[in-house]
């Protein structure tokens, strides 16, 4: 529990860090994903139709993206451990919570309570990362951080799904609960205190000064890019499965299909990470962009064995660029504000990932899935001249 200055961290204080934001993302992000494998169990369990459903995964995501901000402001005021750790906590008793649950009321309420608690993680994890790893080195922590989300979404449900085998589900999910708690307690002992250094200070705000008009356009046209790469994969996403359903495919070649795709997004955000750190964020960008919009647009002529081939491809530069983009906070936000900045940003772009399939779905509906998936790949390409008046500011700040 010793304090940690960003600037006199030790390689072994650095791989502590990370390695505690690591462990609660894996967490909070299986809990997050854990809620598709569920909702099965609970039609049948509660009779729920089709919307009931929907409802309920909007209640956990809904509730975690809406308060980042508060998690955000209240790590501020009452420390970054203490609000992690209670935040983790409260996302296992959700589960546990779940487990109890007789009826839909209890239930329903258990998902706002883990939403809650999951709502902590982002914002506070996201800014551990960035205030511990110095310059070029902090975007490939982050590509790191990142990748260890996409490892929580895969393991967590599949433990749930083995632990199914052998226990009934109420007590495998309360069980899956318990370890929330168990995690929150050593998140407390363990997270870094990091504190910044009188020299970082004046650093941060002798940047100010220089960055000037720079700064203060920097970080909402990140946050710009950020929304238009969400929404556009989140877009794309919803209407690949009735592209490749038309190509012949049936439900289980949709499921290895995504699972390329979400396998190649993993890889894509470590991957990136490095990249970014090497090549420049607005390279990267460029590259991950253009990448994601031909990929787009050539599975639609493709047929489905040459569209297979390509999704891990396409899957790569579609997440990959979420890595670049919030690896950048660092550059764009002093210090003291970075935890308030990330919860802006995890907000912005979770809550327009959670529009965006509604909004293209009407697309869809008018000028049919091919046209509709153009349009996205279009929309990807916004991002490039966001990116290229992003640069003055990454110059100015770097």
């Amino acid at each position: 529990m010793t304090a940690v200055t960003a600037a006199g961290a030790t390689k072994a204080e650095e791989r502590h860090a990370l390695g505690v934001a690591c462990g609660a993302h894996v967490l909070h992000d299986g809990y997050t994903d854990l809620v598709y494998l569920m909702l099965p169990i609970w039609q049948a369990e509660f009779g729920l139709g089709y919307a009931a459903l929907g409802l309920m995964r909007t209640v956990f995501s809904g509730t975690l993206a809406g308060f980042q901000i508060p998690s955000g402001f209240l790590a501020d005021r009452y420390g970054a451990p203490l609000v992690l750790a209670l935040g983790t906590a409260l996302a296992g008793l959700g589960y546990c919570l779940a487990g109890l649950s007789q009826g839909v009321m209890l239930l329903v309420a258990s998902l706002f309570v883990g939403g809650l608690g999951a709502s902590t993680q982002h914002p506070i994890g996201s800014s551990l990362v960035t205030r511990i790893f110095a310059g070029p080195r902090s975007m490939k922590a982050f590509g790191t951080y990142n990748f260890a989300g996409d490892i929580g979404k895969m393991t967590v449900p599949a433990m749930a799904s083995l632990m199914f085998v052998v226990l009934p589900w109420r007590q495998a999910v309360a069980m899956l609960g318990g370890l929330g708690l168990l995690a929150g307690i050593a998140i407390y002992i363990l997270m870094p205190r990091v504190q910044a250094t009188s020299a970082e200070t004046r650093k941060s705000e002798q940047n100010g000064r220089a960055a000037g008009r720079h700064r203060a356009y920097g970080f909402p046209l990140l946050l710009s890019i950020g929304i238009i790469d969400s929404t556009s994969r989140m877009a794309f996403l919803t209407f690949l499965p009735f592209v490749l359903t038309a190509k012949g495919a049936g439900l289980p070649t949709v499921g290895l299909a995504l699972t390329l795709v979400f396998a190649g997004g993993a890889v894509g955000k470590l991957v990136c990470g490095f990249i970014g750190a090497r090549v420049g964020v607005v390279t990267t960008v460029w590259l991950t962009e253009i990448v994601t919009a031909i990929g787009i647009v050539a599975l639609l002529p493709l047929p489905l064995e040459a569209a297979l081939l390509l999704l891990p491809i396409v899957g790569i530069a579609l997440n990959g660029t979420s890595s670049v983009v919030y690896g950048s906070v660092p550059d764009l936000v002093e210090p003291p504000k970075r935890q308030r900045a990330f919860s802006i940003l995890y907000t912005g772009t979770i809550g327009a990932g959670a529009i965006s399939p509604a909004l293209f779905g009407l697309l869809g509906d008018s000028v049919g899935v091919s046209t509709a998936l153009i349009v996205v790949a279009a929309v990807v390409l916004i991002t490039l001249p966001l990116t290229l008046a992003l640069r003055p500011a990454l110059i100015s700040a770097s």
